[in-house]
Parts: C-alpha cells; structure tokens; sequence
C-alpha cells in the first residue's frame, strides 16, 4: 500500500486534532505515538508499539526548513526571538538546537498546561514577557498554522505574520484546515522571505 505525502499530512492533521481536542493538555510530543498508532491501524498497516514510540523519538533529529536557520540569525539580530510552541520542553531543546538555539525566552506546553489554539496559552505568553516591559502591542505572532496559531492570535489583538509555506499549492499541510482563513497582518512564503522583507522595510 501506498500514500501520497498529501494523504500522510492530511491524515495526520485529522488524528492530530481530535487528540488535542480530546486531551489539550497533553503535549504534541504525547501524542506522536498515539497519531501513528491510528494512521497505521487506519491503513491496516502492521507495527510495533516500539516503532509508534520511535517515531516520537526521531524528533531529536527533525531537520528545520531549509531557510529557517539563516533567517532566525538574522531576525535574532534585532529581535528578541520567543518560541511559543505544543511541544513539550525536551523537545524543543532538541528543536532549538537544530536551528542554532536562536530563542531568549520559551513556552512550552507542559509549562503553560495547555495547548494552542487555547487562548490560555497567548496569555500566558504576556505573563511571562511582562516583567521585561514586553506588552502585545510589542509582539509580531509568527507562524505556519492559520488553526493554530493566526486565528487565535488574531482574535486576541497579536499582529501575526503567516508564513504560508504552501503558497500557491492550497492545503494546509499537517495541520487541521482552519474554519475560516483569517488574514494576517503581515504574509511571507517563508522564512527568507520574512526576513527579506524586515531587511527591506529597514
């Protein structure tokens, strides 16, 4: 049996939401093993629980986007940069290290107890800048994923930048489609174009 990558993300974008929706607190590092143990059952596809608990574990090794690292170097150079993230702490310290570690402060889901798209979770985000003078008029809200992260942040006041990875091919890769596709306040087709376009704005 085979799938198409557009059938592997998609599936993985559907069992992906109803276990956030069905556990929110539980960091998307949980739930890696449970996703694949459904697709895999899904597909009639034999496996192990160890392959569904090695699958969680290729994280450490998850390669970033191509432009993300030279990109994050540069933003990192006038801002301060904040991952705001489902994954639970160990996991982004394996994430962060594969793009250079580029982030001043992080917030994780295990620390927050929630996931996003949860408001709780941007709350908690201004809780934990506040201190430092941060306040959200301050924020750019950056990211992939409309259902996520651009909905909600919108609907909270955050300036947001999508970075639409799939521009011009329709599709929002493995994350749930969005009821509505909410318009940002500012649009890049990734990571270089972002940064090139603060350069440019300089």
């Amino acid at each position: 049996m085979s799938k198409t990558d557009e059938e592997i993300l998609t599936a993985f974008a559907a069992v992906g939401d109803r276990y956030q929706r069905e556990t929110p607190e539980k960091p998307f590092t949980g739930m890696l093993p449970l996703i694949y143990r459904d697709m895999a059952s899904g597909w009639g596809v034999g496996f192990r629980d160890e392959d569904a608990e090695s699958f969680r574990d290729s994280i450490r090794s998850w390669p970033p986007f191509p432009d993300t690292v030279g990109a994050l170097e540069e933003l990192g150079k006038r801002y301060r940069l904040v991952a705001v993230t489902n994954a639970d702490s160990w996991t982004l310290e394996h994430m962060s290290a594969n793009m250079g570690d580029p982030f001043q402060e992080r917030v994780t889901c295990d620390e927050v107890g929630v996931n996003k798209p949860s408001p709780r979770v941007f709350e908690y985000v201004l809780d934990k800048l506040a201190p430092a003078g941060v306040r959200k008029r301050d924020i750019l809200h950056t990211a992939q994923s409309q259902y996520h992260d651009i909905a909600p942040a919108s609907a909270l006041g955050f300036a947001t930048m999508w970075i639409e990875r799939r521009h011009g091919k329709g599709g929002f890769e493995a994350t749930p489609r969005p009821e509505e596709v909410v318009t940002p306040t500012f649009h890049a087709t990734g990571m270089a174009d972002f940064a090139r376009q603060v350069r440019e704005e300089q």
